[in-house]
């Protein structure tokens, strides 16, 4: 059985998006406007919420690297990696899961000195 879904543009009602057999299929259209904000929406509500750490001026990497290894199960390797994306970038998503589970590491990790969100 083939089932297929496709999001129209409003305005030139061309097929920007459809589903067939598990396979996605891309056509050309006018805007890819309604493409990213469906495909946003859909990232979002897969991944759940996303644990963000922000870049401050107080903590160290090495202490940055051992609440993530201690808390978020990360390992040595990622924390790393995710320190120098916050510190370069200033903010790096850190975890992603569900509110409740991210709540916990967020609360754990304000607890060590750091600057994290949920989002």
């Amino acid at each position: 059985m083939t089932h297929k879904t496709s999001l129209r543009d409003p305005k030139t009602q061309q097929i920007a998006l459809s589903f067939d057999n598990n396979a996605i299929y891309l056509r050309p259209m006018s805007t890819n406007s309604i493409i990213e904000s469906q495909a946003k929406e859909d990232l979002k509500q897969s991944k759940g919420s996303c644990l963000i750490l922000y870049n401050d001026s107080k903590n160290t990497f090495d202490h940055v690297i051992e609440c993530l290894v201690n808390i978020c199960d990360h390992d040595a390797i990622q924390a790393e990696q995710c320190a120098y994306i916050t510190n370069y970038r200033g903010k790096c998503d850190i975890k992603k899961g569900d509110y409740k589970y991210l709540k916990e590491l967020k609360d754990a990790l304000i607890e060590k000195g750091l600057i994290v969100s949920i989002e």
